[in-house]
C-alpha cells in the first residue's frame, strides 16, 4: 500500500519574525474609563500571525493570543457600549492580518480522482487562532451595536474579493465559518448585494469552463440557495441567465458529487418561484446527461424527480380548505386563468399520480361554478380548432 504524501499546511502564514506578547489584564480587571483603550490593545495583539508549520515555536505567545481571542469574544458577546467607531478599523486590520493570505495548490486530487470518503481534507495548523478570529468577526456583524454605515468604510468590493478567495480553502471547517460570515455580510449591506452575487457568477465560470477545480463550490451554492429563495417575483432577467448559464451547466462538471445536493436546491428554488422555467430545465439536464457514467446519472435521475414533485406539490393546494375557499371567493377571476394548463394536462399527462390530482382540480372548480367551467370548456375547445 502506497503512503500518502507528505501534507503541507493549507496556507502559508507571513509571520513578522519573533514577537513577544506581553500578557495584559483582563477587560474585566480594569476600570471601566480604561475598558475600551485595553480593547483596542488587546485587538491589535491579536493581529500579530504566528508560524504554524512549527509547533514547538513562540509557544506562549500563540498561548496568550489564543486565550485573548477568547476574552475578545465573550467581552463583544456579554458587554454593551464596546462597539465605538475607533474599534472598526482595528477590527477590520485584525481580521485581514490573520485571514487573507494566499491558499497554495491542493494536495488532494480533483475530478473523479477525488473520493471524499477516502481522501482526507487538509486541515489548517493555524485554525486554533483562526477558529476564535472568525467567531469574534460574526459577533462582531451581528452585535446590535454594529453599525453598517461606519463597517462600509471597510467591507468594501476588495474585502469581498479577498474573501472569496479564501473559499478555496482545503479545511471544511473554514469554508462553513465563510459561508456564515458571507451571508451575514450580504443580508446587512444591499450595495454589495449585486457585486457578491456577480463575484460568486465569476468563480463558478471559472470553475467550469477553465479549472474544474474549487473546493467551495457547495458552501457558495448553499448561500446562493437562500439568497434564491428571497428573490422577489417576477424574477430579474439577470436572475434567469444565472439559471440557464450557471446552474445548468454546472452539471457537466466531473466533480459534480461534491456539490450536487446544494446544486439541486438551487434549480428547485427556482422553479418553486417561476414553474415556467420547468422546460428550459429540463432540456438542460438532458443536454448534459451523462451516457458513460452511471453513478452521475442516478444524481441526475433524482434531481428529476425533485423537479417533478414541485409541480406535484403545487397541486396539493387543491386539498387545502383555506386556499380552496379563497380560490372559490375569486373564481371569476381564477378559472379563465387556470382552466387551459389544467385542462390540457388531465388529458396529456403522462404521470398517473399528477393525471389524478388535475382531474380533481377541474371536478372542483366546475361545482364552484358549472356554467363558468362550460363557457371555459368551450373557449378552450374553439382556441384549439382555431
Amino acid at each position: 500500500m502506497l503512503k500518502s504524501p507528505a501534507r503541507q499546511p493549507s496556507s502559508r502564514f507571513h509571520a513578522a519574525g519573533r514577537v513577544e506578547l506581553e500578557r495584559l489584564p483582563g477587560l474585566h480587571e480594569v476600570r471601566d474609563n480604561d475598558r475600551h483603550e485595553l480593547f483596542i490593545r488587546k485587538i491589535r495583539q491579536c493581529a500579530v500571525v504566528f508560524d504554524f508549520t512549527d509547533p514547538l515555536a513562540d509557544l506562549q505567545g500563540k498561548d496568550i493570543k489564543r486565550q485573548t481571542l477568547s476574552e475578545l469574544v465573550e467581552y463583544i458577546t456579554t458587554q454593551r457600549n464596546v462597539i465605538i467607531e475607533q474599534v472598526y478599523p482595528e477590527v477590520f486590520s485584525m481580521f485581514a492580518s490573520n485571514l487573507f493570505r494566499p491558499i497554495p495548490p491542493q494536495v488532494n486530487p480533483s475530478g473523479d480522482a477525488y473520493d471524499p470518503e477516502e481522501d482526507e481534507p487538509v486541515l489548517e495548523m493555524a485554525w486554533p487562532h483562526l477558529q476564535v478570529i472568525y467567531e469574534f468577526f460574526l459577533r462582531f456583524v451581528e452585535s446590535p451595536e454594529f453599525n453598517a454605515n461606519v463597517a462600509k468604510k471597510y467591507i468594501d468590493h476588495n474585502f469581498i474579493l479577498q474573501l472569496l478567495d479564501l473559499f478555496d480553502s482545503e479545511d471544511p471547517r473554514e469554508r462553513d465559518f465563510l459561508k456564515t460570515t458571507l451571508h451575514r455580510i450580504y443580508g446587512k449591506f444591499l450595495n454589495l448585494r449585486a457585486f457578491i452575487r456577480r463575484s460568486i457568477n465569476n468563480i463558478f465560470f471559472q470553475f467550469i469552463y477553465e479549472t474544474e477545480r474549487h473546493n467551495g463550490v457547495a458552501e457558495l451554492l448553499e448561500i446562493l440557495g437562500s439568497i434564491i429563495n428571497g428573490f422577489a417575483l417576477p424574477l430579474k432577467e439577470e436572475h434567469k441567465i444565472f439559471l440557464t448559464r450557471v446552474l445548468i451547466p454546472l452539471h457537466k462538471v466531473k466533480s459534480l458529487i461534491l456539490y450536487h445536493p446544494q446544486l439541486t436546491y438551487c434549480v428547485v428554488q427556482f422553479l418553486e418561484k417561476d414553474p415556467t422555467l420547468t422546460e428550459e430545465v429540463v432540456t438542460g439536464l438532458l443536454r448534459y446527461w451523462p451516457k458513460v457514467n452511471s453513478p452521475k446519472e442516478v444524481m441526475f435521475l433524482n434531481e428529476l424527480e425533485e423537479i417533478l414533485d414541485v409541480a406535484e406539490r403545487a397541486l396539493y393546494y387543491w386539498n387545502n380548505e383555506y386556499i380552496v375557499n379563497l380560490i372559490a371567493e375569486n373564481i371569476t377571476v381564477i378559472m379563465p386563468i387556470m382552466f387551459g394548463a389544467l385542462y390540457k394536462h388531465s388529458k396529456t399527462h403522462w404521470n398517473s399520480t399528477i393525471h389524478g390530482l388535475v382531474f380533481s382540480a377541474l371536478k372542483t372548480m366546475m361545482q364552484m361554478d358549472p356554467v363558468l367551467f362550460d363557457e371555459c370548456s368551450e373557449e378552450y375547445k374553439m382556441s384549439r380548432t382555431e
